[in-house]
C-alpha cells in the first residue's frame, strides 16, 4: 500500500506540472534561505570555540565615567595590567597581551604594508593555532622572532618552509632583521584572532603606567573561580598599585575593570573585538536574518496550502471514486501527506542546489567566507531534517484534512463546494502580504536613510582629494614632498593630519575637566578641505609660535565649554601640562562617520605628533597623469614607505558599507517575499474563480462585460491587500522608528514611506489576480453552465 501511495503521488505531481513547479519553486526558495541563514548563525555562535581553553579565557574591560557623567565602555589596556594581575592573583593562570599594528616590510628591495600583532611568548599555549612549520615553544621566545601565516609566508618567500629565513621590518624608522621561527596554518573563519604576522611583545618598547589604553589583555582564569569576586580583587589591586598615578590626574575612581568571557567577544555590542582582534558582529543581525528566512519559509508553506486547496476541485472526482470503492478518510490523509512529503523532498534537493549557487552572493553580502560543506555538520543536518518534516507536515496537513472530507456523491455530480468562505486561505494571504508590505517599508526606509547619509552636507569638500597613508614621517621630509607637489600641474593643494582618531581630556581655563578629540593639522588643512574659520584666525607660517602655544577649536567645543568669547581662552592637556591659547573657531564639519555625533575637536600643530595621512587635492582633469606623477614623487622622497592612496569620497562611502549591505539584503528579501506571495495569491485567485465559475457564466449571459467581471473578482483581493497594509503600517512605523534611533543624523519619517509600498504591493497583487481573472472571464459561459 505504501508503494501505491508513492506511485500515485508521483503520477499526480507529473500530471499537474505547473502546480508542482510552482510549489517546488516556492518551497525550495524558502528552504534555501533557511540553509544560508543557518550557515550564518552556525558561524556566529561557533566563534572562538575551537580554542581548547576557550571557557577559561577572559578579556579585561574598562568602564570609564566621563566628566559629564556618561559611562564609556572599552577594552583597551596597557602593558602593566597583565603582569600585575598574574603575579598577585592566584586565580589568574596566564596572560596574553595582543596589540594590533602595521609594519613596513622590506623584501628583495620592495616594501610592503603588513598588518601584524604583538603577542606574548606563551601565545600558542593559550590559543589553539596549529603550526605548519616550526615549534610552538620556541616560536616567540626570541625578541627578533617573527611568526607568519601560510598566506603571508608564501607572499614573501614563495612555497616551501621559510623557517630560518630573514625578513626586514621597520622599527623606530630603521629596518631590522627578524628571523622566521614558525608558520601558522590559516586561521579559522570563526576566530577573533586572525594571524598574518606575530611578533613577541619583547621586541617593542614597554609603556609603563596604568593609564595607557592601546591593546587587549587576555587572562586565563583557573576553572571554578568566582568571577564576581575576582573582579572585586582586580579593582582593589588596581586602585592600590595605580594610586600614585591616579592622585595626579582627574581619573581617580572613574575606571572600573571587568572580565569579559572570550566566547562572548564576537557578538558583544559593549566591548566588541578591536585593538588587534577582528570579526566584531552584532547579534541583532542574526535575529533579523533568521526572521527573514522564517518569513520566506512560512510564506512558501502558505503557498503550498493555498495552491493545493485551489487545485483540489480538479481532484474531486478522484476523491469521490476512492471513497465509493471503500477508501477511508485516513487513507486519503496519508495519500495527500505523502504527496506533500514527496514534493518537500524534491524541493529540499533543489534548495541545496540554490544554496550552492547563491552562496558567493550571500558571502559578499555578509562579508564572510562560508562554504557549503558547513551544511553537513551533524547539528545542521538535524536542523534540516527537522525543517523537512515540519515543512512537509505543515504544508500538507490542512489540504489533506480538507480534501479527504469531500462528500463522494457531490463530487461525482460536480457539485463540490469548498466549505466555508475561505477564511483561513484569505487570512494566510493577508499574513503574506503583511510581511511583504512590511519588508518593502523597511527597504524604502533603508534606501532613504542611506541616500540621506551619502548626500548629507558634511561641512567640507572631499571631492578630488586623495589620501596617502604614511608612517611617522618627519616634518622636514613632509615639507619637501609638499613643496615638490606644489609644482606639479593640476595639484591644487597639499596638507596632512595625524591619522586615526585621537581623544584626550584637559582643563578648560585651569579648572573644568573636559573631554575632546585632538587633530594635528598644518596651516593648509582647513583651506584645502574648504572649512571656514568663523572667529579669529587660522594657523600661520608667519607665526612660528602657533605650533607651540596656539590651538583652534570647533563650534561644538565652544558650545560644550560654555564660552561666550572663545578667543584667548586656554586649554591644557593632562599629559602635557602646558597651556594652549585658542586663536580661532572652526565651523563644525563631520570628519567621522555620520553614525557618530559631532564631538568637540581641538586642532593643534604640535610638532611631537606624527603625521599619519597626506592629503592632495587635484584638478578633475587628467587625473591619471596627476596620480602617476604623485606616485613618482612619493616613491622618490619615501622609498621605504609603501605607496597607498584612496580618494577621500571613496573612504566616506566605505564608512557606510554596513548600511549598503543591509540595503541589498532587505531589498532582496522583499523581492523574494513579493514573488512567493504572488504565487500564493495566484493560487487563491484560482480557487476563487473555480468556486465562482457558474456565477461568472450567469453574469456573462446576463450581459456583464469582461471588465465588469475582472473588476468584481479583483475587488475582493484589493480588500485583502489593503487589510495587509493596515496591519503592516503600524508595525513598519515602530520598526523603522526604532532602527533610525541608532543614527544621530537621520531622515524624518514621511507618510510616503508607507504609502508608496502599499501602492506597490496593491498594484502587484492586482496584476497577479487580474491575469487569472481575465482568463476566467473570457471562458465561454456555455462551458461552465452546460451541466445545469
Amino acid at each position: 500500500m505504501i508503494k501505491n501511495y508513492f506511485v500515485t503521488a508521483f503520477r499526480n505531481l507529473w500530471r499537474n506540472k505547473t502546480y508542482s513547479i510552482i510549489n517546488i519553486a516556492g518551497l525550495s526558495v524558502g528552504l534555501a534561505s533557511c540553509m544560508l541563514i543557518f550557515l550564518f548563525n552556525m558561524d556566529e555562535v561557533s566563534y572562538d570555540r575551537f580554542n581548547v581553553h576557550a571557557a577559561e579565557i577572559y578579556r579585561l574591560t574598562i568602564d570609564a565615567k566621563s566628566p559629564d557623567g556618561q559611562i564609556h565602555k572599552f577594552s583597551g589596556t596597557g602593558d602593566v595590567q597583565g603582569p600585575a594581575f598574574k603575579s598577585q592573583l592566584p586565580e589568574v593562570q596566564a596572560f596574553i597581551r595582543i596589540y594590533g599594528t602595521d609594519f613596513t616590510v622590506k623584501r628583495n628591495n620592495e616594501v610592503f604594508d603588513q598588518p601584524a600583532l604583538y603577542v606574548d611568548s606563551n601565545f600558542f599555549s593559550v590559543f589553539t593555532f596549529p603550526l605548519k612549520y616550526g615549534k610552538q615553544q620556541y616560536a616567540l621566545s626570541d625578541p627578533h622572532a617573527v611568526v607568519l601565516s601560510e598566506e603571508t609566508a608564501e607572499k614573501y618567500f614563495g612555497p616551501g618552509d621559510p623557517v630560518g629565513k630573514i625578513l626586514e621590518l621597520k622599527l623606530h624608522n630603521v629596518f631590522q632583521p627578524f628571523t622566521v621561527t614558525a608558520v601558522a596554518k590559516k586561521s579559522p573563519q570563526n576566530s577573533s584572532v586572525k594571524i598574518q604576522m606575530l611578533l613577541p611583545q619583547a621586541s617593542r618598547t614597554v609603556r609603563d603606567g596604568w593609564l595607557n589604553f592601546f591593546q587587549n589583555t587576555i587572562l586565563v582564569i583557573k576553572p571554578g573561580t568566582d568571577i564576581y569576586r575576582l573582579n572585586e580583587k582586580i579593582n582593589r589591586l588596581y586602585l592600590s598599585d595605580a594610586e600614585s598615578e591616579l592622585r595626579t590626574t582627574a581619573n581617580k575612581d572613574k575606571m572600573t575593570y571587568g572580565l569579559q568571557p572570550f566566547l562572548s567577544l564576537h557578538t558583544s555590542t559593549d566591548y566588541p573585538a578591536d585593538n588587534g582582534l577582528a570579526g566584531a558582529s552584532n547579534p541583532t543581525y542574526s535575529f533579523i536574518l533568521t526572521a527573514i528566512a522564517l518569513f520566506i519559509l512560512a510564506i512558501a508553506c502558505i503557498n503550498f496550502v493555498n495552491l493545493t486547496v485551489a487545485h483540489s476541485l480538479r481532484r474531486a472526482k478522484e476523491i469521490g471514486v476512492r471513497k465509493v470503492f471503500g477508501g477511508r478518510r485516513m487513507h486519503l490523509i496519508i495519500q495527500f501527506l505523502g504527496e506533500s512529503f514527496v514534493l518537500s523532498f524534491i524541493a529540499f534537493l533543489v534548495a541545496v542546489l540554490l544554496a550552492q549557487l547563491a552562496l558567493p552572493f550571500f558571502n559578499t553580502l555578509i562579508n564572510k567566507e562560508l562554504a557549503l560543506s558547513y551544511l553537513f555538520s551533524w547539528k545542521l543536518v538535524v536542523d534540516y531534517i527537522s525543517i523537512f518534516f515540519l515543512t512537509g507536515f505543515l504544508a500538507g496537513f490542512y489540504p489533506a484534512l480538507v480534501l479527504s472530507g469531500f462528500n463522494p456523491v457531490q463530487t461525482l455530480y460536480n457539485r463540490t463546494a469548498y466549505a466555508g468562505k475561505s477564511y483561513l486561505s484569505k487570512g494566510l494571504v493577508i499574513f503574506q502580504f503583511t510581511l511583504a508590505t512590511f519588508l518593502i517599508i523597511a527597504t524604502f526606509t533603508i534606501y532613504a536613510q542611506f541616500n540621506y547619509l551619502m548626500h548629507f552636507d558634511l561641512g567640507y569638500n572631499p571631492q578630488n582629494v586623495i589620501s596617502i597613508r604614511v608612517f611617522n614621517i618627519s616634518k622636514d621630509k613632509f615639507t619637501l614632498f609638499k613643496t615638490e607637489l606644489a609644482e606639479v600641474f593640476n595639484v591644487q593643494g597639499v596638507t596632512a593630519d595625524q591619522g586615526g582618531r585621537w581623544g584626550t581630556e584637559g582643563y578648560i581655563n585651569g579648572s573644568r575637566v573636559f573631554g575632546f578629540d585632538v587633530q594635528k593639522i598644518d596651516e593648509d588643512y582647513l583651506p584645502l578641505f574648504q572649512v571656514p574659520i568663523i572667529k579669529g584666525r587660522n594657523f600661520s607660517k608667519a607665526m612660528p609660535a602657533d605650533s607651540a602655544h596656539s590651538v583652534l577649536v570647533s563650534e561644538e567645543f565652544v558650545k560644550q565649554a560654555g564660552w561666550k568669547d572663545p578667543i584667548g581662552q586656554t586649554v591644557d592637556f593632562f599629559h602635557d601640562q602646558r597651556k594652549y591659547t585658542v586663536i580661532g573657531v572652526v565651523r563644525d564639519y563631520h570628519y567621522l562617520s555620520l553614525t557618530e555625533k559631532l564631538s568637540p575637536v581641538l586642532y593643534s600643530m604640535k610638532p611631537d605628533y606624527p603625521w599619519g595621512n597626506i592629503f592632495v587635492r587635484i584638478a578633475p582633469q587628467h587625473k591619471a597623469e596627476v596620480l602617476e606623477r604623485i606616485q613618482k614623487e612619493f616613491k622618490a622622497d619615501f622609498p621605504l614607505i609603501p605607496y597607498q592612496y584612496k580618494f577621500k569620497d571613496a573612504e566616506l562611502t566605505e564608512q557606510y558599507d554596513k548600511e549598503a549591505k543591509w540595503k541589498h539584503i532587505i531589498a532582496f528579501a522583499a523581492a523574494l517575499t513579493i514573488f512567493i506571495s504572488c504565487i500564493g495569491l495566484f493560487g487563491l485567485a484560482t480557487l476563487s474563480t473555480e468556486r465562482r465559475k457558474k456565477e461568472i457564466g450567469i453574469r456573462k449571459v446576463l450581459g456583464a462585460s469582461v471588465e465588469d467581471i475582472v473588476r468584481k473578482l479583483a475587488a475582493d483581493f484589493a480588500i485583502l491587500t489593503l487589510a495587509s497594509a493596515a496591519i503592516a503600517m503600524p508595525a513598519g512605523w515602530w520598526a523603522t522608528t526604532t532602527w533610525l534611533q541608532g543614527y544621530p543624523y537621520r531622515i524624518s519619517i514621511s507618510f510616503f514611506l508607507f504609502l508608496l509600498p502599499t501602492i506597490a504591493v496593491l498594484l502587484i497583487a492586482l496584476a497577479t489576480v487580474s491575469f487569472r481573472a481575465i482568463k476566467a472571464a473570457v471562458v465561454n459561459p456555455v462551458d461552465s453552465l452546460r451541466s445545469e
